[in-house]
């Protein structure tokens, strides 16, 4: 995992870190089948009914805030919180991540939100391929 975020802090130091982070930190997290591909499915509607639904995705797309809805439970959360805090440890001497991982950290529902957007995202990148 610290080569994981080695190679984050060395991206364009104008780069959000928060998305990637939060993937990273909710690795371990499960979900059914069923109800991720309910989630995503709700969410490319909206995508779509945004125009171009194959567009990048963005944090504050509700795309991004119904995942985040549809997939949240607490104990996910609690899973994803701890995750961080385990990331953080790893990020002694990173600048960069550390602080990414201290805004994520300090605010719960941006960093559920992060990890919902990096999940879309992928699921977008996914379906393109």
């Amino acid at each position: 995992m610290r080569a994981a975020l080695e190679q984050l802090e060395r991206l364009d130091p104008g780069a959000d870190l928060r998305a990637p982070l939060a993937y990273l930190a909710g690795l371990r997290l499960t979900f059914d089948p069923d109800e991720r591909y309910a989630a995503f499915r709700r969410a490319e509607l909206l995508l779509a009914t945004g125009g171009d639904p194959r567009r990048p995705v963005e944090l504050s797309d509700r795309a991004v805030e119904t995942v985040a809805d549809d997939l949240s439970t607490p104990e996910r959360r609690a899973q994803l919180a701890e995750r961080l805090r385990e990331l953080e440890a790893q990020a002694v001497g990173l600048p960069a991540v550390a602080a990414a991982l201290c805004v994520l950290r300090g605010e719960p529902e941006l960093a559920w939100r992060a990890y919902a957007w990096a999940l879309l995202a992928e699921h977008v990148e996914g379906d393109e391929a």
